[in-house]
């Protein structure tokens, strides 16, 4: 299921796609350091990091009006 993140506003996007990259490198730091859980958790975070990017793009080119 994707997450929704089209009524979001621009600022809530930066800050959401801050705290997805956050977690991101922390997922990557303790896949190198030890044992993660669920390994396919940096595939979904990196596609909703993705989703997001495109989102603010759509923000930054004007298609997408808050």
């Amino acid at each position: 299921m994707k997450d929704s993140f089209k009524d979001l506003t621009l600022k809530e996007l930066l800050t959401k796609r801050e705290d997805l990259k956050k977690e991101y490198r922390d997922l990557r730091f303790t896949l190198v350091v030890g044992h993660v859980d669920n390994p396919v958790r940096k595939r979904t975070l990196r596609s909703q990091i993705a989703r997001l990017n495109t989102i603010i793009h759509e923000y930054e080119l004007g298609i997408r009006t808050e």
